[in-house]
């Protein structure tokens, strides 16, 4: 996928704006017991969150093994994420793919709480993290427009 900077942005807030959504479903399915859907939407905000970020250097993963493993690779090992981000986000797949798919599979409410917070700080620290990569992007831009202008000038 080939984006423009203004694209890319777009893009990741729209992404980030359907984590925060899914969070406030988390939310709502937890009040009202239901946990597994809430451990469902605490994985997804996180997913969502991860491919808002993501976009921003233009990758795109198609599976969730990939985002997880995009986000390690761009984000984590240069030192932009804490590597505990990553063990989140895998706990949550974990967790999702246990309340999908298990047919036997229960979950209570200290679980779901826990699958919550986990989706709240790593959205967080994304989030933060993503508008720090916006801001320098758009400084780098005014910087760059402004000595396009300056050397026309001269």
């Amino acid at each position: 996928m080939s984006l423009e900077a203004q694209d890319k942005k777009a893009l990741s807030d729209i992404r980030m704006s359907r984590a925060y959504e899914f969070l406030d479903d988390s939310k709502a399915n937890y009040k009202d017991k239901r946990y597994k859907t809430s451990v469902n939407r605490s994985y997804y905000a996180v997913l969502n969150a991860a491919r808002a970020i993501l976009i921003l250097q233009g990758a795109n993963p198609e599976t969730h093994e990939g985002a997880i493993t995009m986000l390690n690779l761009r984000f984590v090992r240069p030192g932009l994420l804490p590597l505990e981000i990553i063990k989140k986000f895998k706990t949550l797949l974990s967790r999702r793919t246990d309340v999908d798919y298990g047919d036997f599979e229960t979950i209570d409410a200290t679980e779901a709480r826990d699958s919550l917070r986990l989706a709240e700080e790593a959205i967080k620290a994304i989030d933060a993290a993503r508008q720090k990569m916006i801001k320098t992007t758009l400084v780098q831009e005014i910087v760059k427009a402004t000595s396009k202008k300056s050397k026309k000038r001269q």
